[in-house]
């Protein structure tokens, strides 16, 4: 049975572009994409995170064609392939990577459930064609939208799969739509609006890191850009549960402004890691001081505003969290990190899920 590569059976996705082969995810509408083309935001907006095909059906095979393209930098060791993840009604079954554009699970139980693809979270991946082996329709799904908005770490840098990113891990109980933009968490207007018309029960914002890594701005610009953000939001979600996270701790910047930059020792020795460049200078943002302007751009905020919330990002991880689990490129979590900040996020979204 071929499965038809639409709105019905593609979830996570804001917009899905019709491409000569396929069908291309975004999570930025094309209005966006048009207004700032940023060849970061664009690599990142298109690689689809928290976007999966999903179906309810008893199958026994699930083939998919796609086109997988991977960002590249000179001298920087290639990533490893993207890996697609197979759940069933929640549960974990099978993990692979495309072969020469083809994936394929084979041998899954042919009970009747919810069967969902995940897609490589950090490989922008075209879709061509879905065939399974056994009856599937579309998804009746009922669950609160949770929309979240993030840097790398939301999108899932490091992270072993794309359904084992923290904020994956967090979704059960929901629709995910993720917007985490690898080193496109900047406060930019287009993105408070895309998110302002997007559906949501429930909204979620980690920001900050990308802020202070590409010393982006000031502490004079960064106080009204942050109001301005929130502003727009609640334009399209006045009454929505909304959740703004703190910078999780990450010993490069807490002390030390942007920019980063990759270590040039570390990747002559073939491993990828980053370094801060920036000196200290009045004004100039490094976590800790952005940190304590946010919490208290969140508290004045609440004053008027009882469904905004705040989460304190050294709660989720934080100094002792580094030491247990070392950031394995100096900025971004491991696997086992990811687990950790979804075990700790979770109580936070779950009250409003339900």
């Amino acid at each position: 049975m071929e499965i038809p590569l639409t709105e019905q059976f593609v979830h996570g996705a804001l917009e899905l572009e019709r491409t000569e082969r396929g069908v291309l995810p975004h999570r930025l509408p094309a209005w966006a994409r048009r207004q700032f083309p940023d060849p970061q935001l664009l690599t990142s907006e298109a690689q689809p995170a928290g976007v999966r095909i999903a179906f309810r059906g008893a199958v026994t095979s699930v083939e998919l064609d796609v086109v997988s393209t991977r960002q590249s930098h000179p001298g920087v060791p290639p990533r490893p392939p993207g890996v697609f993840d197979l759940r069933v009604d929640g549960e974990l079954l099978a993990l692979t990577t495309a072969d020469d554009g083809r994936v394929e699970f084979h041998g899954l139980p042919p009970r009747e459930g919810l069967v969902e693809v995940w897609l490589p979270h950090a490989e922008r991946t075209e879709l061509v064609a879905c065939r399974v082996d056994g009856r599937a329709g579309p998804v009746a799904d009922d669950r609160p939208v949770w929309l979240h908005h993030g840097s790398s770490l939301s999108q899932g840098s490091n992270a072993a799969s794309p359904s084992t990113t923290w904020v994956a891990l967090s979704s059960p109980g929901s629709r995910l739509l993720n917007l985490g933009l690898g080193g496109g968490c900047l406060l930019d207007a287009s993105t408070a609006r895309a998110l302002r018309d997007a559906p949501a029960d429930v909204v979620s914002l980690e920001l900050g890191i990308n802020v202070v890594n590409s010393d982006a701005m000031r502490l004079r610009a960064f106080t009204p850009a942050v109001h301005g953000f929130l502003d727009t939001v609640r334009e399209g979600h006045p009454d929505t549960p909304l959740l703004v996270v703190t910078p999780l701790y990450c010993a490069l910047h807490e002390q030390t402004p942007g920019p980063g930059a990759f270590d040039l020792d570390a990747l002559a020795r073939g491993e990828v890691r980053f370094r801060a460049t920036g000196s200290a200078e009045p004004g100039r943002l490094t976590l800790s001081a952005l940190r304590e302007e946010l919490a208290r751009v969140v508290r004045q905020r609440q004053e008027d505003d009882p469904n905004l919330f705040l989460v304190d990002g050294l709660e989720l991880f934080g100094a002792a969290d580094e030491a247990a689990h070392p950031l394995p490129d100096a900025l971004h979590l491991d696997p086992a990190g990811h687990r950790l900040v979804a075990e700790r996020f979770t109580p936070h979204l779950a009250p409003h899920l339900r």
